[in-house]
């Protein structure tokens, strides 16, 4: 089935999320894996996504360990330090794209609180035709729900999708669906998987 539209996801693959990098660099590796081995920050991160209040989940979380008060406030206070840098090819294939005239979703797990923050440093994320958001939508990937209901705002068939996420389980799910699937590892892969559709012309870089 021929692509009618094309779905990035944002975290590692329009902007790196390396939340570890971060704290390498500010506390230090080993205090970072310490902290993480005592604090699950993944899965506070996870409730942000599903729609909880940024600053309410992190605050709360940093007063059950006193003794990383700081530095998980940080997740919060320093977030765009964390989501960094953009991906610059995958940014120059989104607007190959559209220029292209191919319509260009987003389908992330992100919180509406953490977007807003984004919005301000990475202008590219307002230039999608359509944006499905996580914490908006209230339900989060790998749940089949999440995009069903992309499905059906958006009207396309499953198979008219094309869908680039840096995880295999959210992939994973798309595809049984019906969604034609991308593992995102480099903008120089995604590019060739984007001329090997027809979507981009040959000689493309990313």
């Amino acid at each position: 089935m021929a692509i009618e539209a094309v779905v990035f996801d944002i975290g590692n693959v329009l902007i790196e999320w390396q939340p570890e990098r971060y704290y390498d660099r500010v506390i230090g590796a080993d205090r970072r894996r310490a902290m993480f081995a005592e604090v699950d920050l993944h899965s506070m991160n996870e409730r942000v996504d599903a729609g909880e209040d940024f600053r309410t989940v992190i605050y709360e979380t940093a007063e059950r360990y006193p003794g990383w008060r700081e530095e998980i406030r940080q997740w919060h206070d320093a977030w765009i330090e964390l989501a960094a840098p953009e991906i610059p090819g995958s940014v120059q294939l989104l607007r190959a794209l559209r220029e292209a005239g191919v319509p260009v979703f987003v389908l992330s797990n992100i919180g509406e609180g953490t977007l807003a923050l984004a919005e301000g440093a990475y202008p590219f994320l307002a230039e999608f035709d359509r944006r499905y958001i996580s914490g908006a939508m209230r339900v989060t990937k790998p749940d089949p729900r999440i995009y069903e209901m992309v499905e059906a705002d958006c009207g396309l068939a499953p198979g008219a999708l094309l869908f680039a996420d840096d995880r295999a389980d959210n992939l994973a799910t798309a595809a049984a669906r019906g969604w034609q699937v991308h593992l995102f590892e480099g903008a120089e892969g995604w590019a060739d998987c984007l001329v090997s559709h027809g979507l981009l012309s040959e000689g493309v870089t990313a």
